[in-house]
């Protein structure tokens, strides 16, 4: 299940250049994508503990080779810095040259740099991705109660060794990331789903 998806309407035609940093180590990824949430998530399911939101930023760009020039201009300044990507992130969403360590007060400056002589918007990626989990509000707000609906047809109909538990995973982590970048929960989402979060074992 795709719990979050980025509305189409904010990537078309723009590219974006990510800095995260590693919530635990002084190690970031750089990198660049049209879908920066759905990149968030390939690297890290839950990126929201993962990483370190707040030291995090995304610049907007217009073009993807405008892009992908100031990720390389950022990786050759900082190549004696490369660094193996940590074990947590799938290889095959790694890029194993795109992970630096001990440099994130130089990309941030070069990062603001080349917003402000470009004229490019330069977002925290906190606020960012609260922005667009808020976007979808009205489609959280519907899944969130299809899932409490399939968690108690499951709890009362499907025996115990045939239960998945994907329902209740799944609603799980939509309220554990959306409370993880500063959602307002009791705005977002209904009282019912709030009460099983409180409830719900471990």
């Amino acid at each position: 299940m795709e719990e979050f998806i980025q509305p189409r309407t904010l990537g078309r035609g723009r590219s974006y250049v990510y800095m995260l940093p590693c919530r635990d180590q002084d190690l970031l990824k750089i990198g660049f994508s049209r879908e920066p949430l759905l990149r968030l998530r390939t690297l890290h399911p839950r990126f929201f503990d993962y990483f370190d939101l707040e030291r995090g930023l995304l610049l907007e760009v217009e073009r993807v080779a405008q892009a992908r020039a100031i990720e390389r201009d950022i990786l050759l300044r900082h190549a004696p810095e490369r660094s193996p990507a940590p074990l947590a992130v799938p290889d095959q969403a790694a890029g194993y040259t795109e992970w630096l360590r001990g440099v994130e007060p130089q990309v941030t400056a070069r990062l603001r740099d080349v917003a402000e002589r470009e004229a490019c918007p330069l977002h925290g990626l906190h606020d960012w991705v609260r922005q667009m989990f808020d976007a979808q509000s009205d489609r959280l707000y519907g899944l969130s109660l299809k899932l409490l609906e399939a968690i108690e047809y499951e709890t009362f109909n499907v025996p115990e060794e045939l239960s998945t538990g994907q329902s209740a995973r799944s609603l799980a982590y939509i309220l554990d990331a959306c409370e993880a970048v500063g959602v307002d929960m009791a705005a977002r989402f209904p009282e019912a789903v709030l009460a099983w979060r409180k409830y719900a074992p471990g």
